[in-house]
């Protein structure tokens, strides 16, 4: 006979730590903790205690529970599970997750090392988590804040990315926040300490790209009555930032390949060649690889830039932060008495397309927070053209989906506990909220 969902969470007892290992795990540098087949945590060292246990003893606790405040496994509440995939695979794996630390929810870095009994089975886990500096540079910027699936998977990429020198290639709609992760990128690297150079590449003349770029000797041209430094030589020990590079023109970017192949550059007038000794990230809203085939932009430099590409997604792909997003955009804006949304203009926020993204939803906000008069921001108070395109949008779904829809925005914006209270609430399971939740994230 098949279990129910409940009755395959419930533990046994937990497994007996030998004290050699648990002398181990005290000592290990970073913190760590060791779970058993039941996802009962075993063992505990001090920096995991500090850093990540909120509230009571983690000893005897289901790691999830712990971590999420799940009353089940992260793969059956919609996120991956390492302590499954670990012991499927009988490897390490690594996982990006969103965990409940004491100073609130954080992007932690997972890594899950099985550990063999003397029959070849894995049964116990050590687990080994860091808090990501990429996600603490984005919150002192003003944030990316995001649980949905597409959000964490980039984040994971980012994550992954950061320490490294590797070119990157940011890629995404206007507004889905490039330069904020290009700054995060920048700040979690070993390039931090030295400069962040962004340039708008749309807004280079060709005339004086050269100049710009890689600046002038004194007397190089008429008007060049000192030497200037470029942007290349101004990044120099940190990242230089070129973002809409889909606009360069043809002409430019034959410079820009040459500078990225050879790491060296002459400023205008000069004769000596320089080095460059930046970390480049590159961002478009362009197709670039559309614009190869379209001769517009050059083979070989998008082979370059694109060593390793991240695909930020559109607000539209990930509904479920909105309600996130919209409370601390509001926090933000200053605004005189605290505010916040009324259920009617969350729905309404919900079915909006954003083709501006989270700028649009911040410019939408901080408009709707000046339309009302009091704490709360109702649906009168938005845009009408807002309202209008919702309406559109929810008229095209049908009517059993679009009430579930609402109802479900509705209990998402009320709910200010865990998503295992919210399932409780409404009498679902949390497997199921996520479903759910997961569904209203991507249409």
């Amino acid at each position: 006979m098949g279990m129910t969902e409940q009755e395959s969470a419930t533990p046994s007892s937990p497994t007996p730590l030998p004290l050699e290992l648990q002398s181990l795990v005290r000592q290990l540098h970073g913190a760590h903790i060791v779970i058993d087949a039941d996802y009962r945590i075993v063992a505990a060292n001090e920096a995991y205690r500090e850093s990540f246990a909120t509230g009571r003893e983690v000893l005897g606790r289901h790691c999830y529970e712990v971590s999420h405040g799940y009353a089940v496994p992260c793969d059956q509440a919609g996120e991956s599970c390492p302590r499954r995939q670990a012991a499927q695979s009988g490897h390490y794996q690594r996982v990006l997750h969103v965990h409940h630390t004491p100073r609130g929810e954080e992007y932690v870095q997972v890594h899950m090392y099985p550990l063999r009994d003397a029959s070849g089975k894995a049964s116990l886990f050590v687990e080994h988590m860091t808090a990501l500096p990429v996600a603490r540079a984005t919150r002192a910027a003003g944030g990316l804040i995001g649980r949905a699936p597409a959000f964490v998977a980039m984040m994971d990429q980012v994550s992954r990315v950061a320490p490294t020198d590797t070119s990157v290639l940011l890629l995404g709609e206007t507004g889905t926040g490039k330069e904020m992760i290009a700054r995060a990128i920048h700040e979690s690297s070993s390039r931090a300490h030295a400069p962040f150079v962004p340039v708008d590449c749309s807004g280079l003349a060709e005339t004086l790209v050269e100049s710009e770029l890689f600046g002038h000797e004194k007397g190089a041209f008429t008007g060049a009555l000192t030497r200037k430094t470029g942007l290349v030589e101004a990044a120099a020990g940190g990242t230089l930032f070129l973002d809409e590079v889909g606009d360069i023109p043809l002409g430019l970017q034959v410079k820009l390949l040459r500078l990225l192949e050879t790491g060296t550059y002459r400023r205008v007038g000069g004769i000596e060649p320089q080095h460059a000794t930046f970390r480049l990230v590159a961002a478009t809203h362009r197709d670039l690889e559309q614009r190869v085939r379209d001769e517009q932009f050059r083979a070989d430099l998008y082979y370059r830039l694109a060593a390793f590409p991240i695909r930020l997604p559109a607000l539209r792909e990930r509904r479920t932060d909105i309600p996130l997003l919209a409370e601390a955009l509001l926090s933000r804006l200053g605004a005189e008495h605290a505010q916040r949304l009324a259920t009617d203009a969350i729905e309404c926020l919900l079915r909006y397309d954003y083709p501006g993204n989270v700028r649009e939803l911040r410019n939408i906000l901080e408009r709707a927070s000046l339309m009302a008069d009091g704490p709360e921001i109702g649906r009168r108070n938005l845009p009408p053209e807002i309202c209008a395109a919702a309406c559109r949008a929810e008229s095209r779904a049908s009517p059993l989906r679009a009430a579930e829809r609402s109802s479900l925005a509705r209990a998402v914006a009320a709910h200010t506990g865990s998503r295992r209270e919210l399932a409780a609430a409404l009498g679902i399971s949390e497997r199921t909220l996520y479903r759910k939740l997961r569904i209203l994230g991507q249409r």
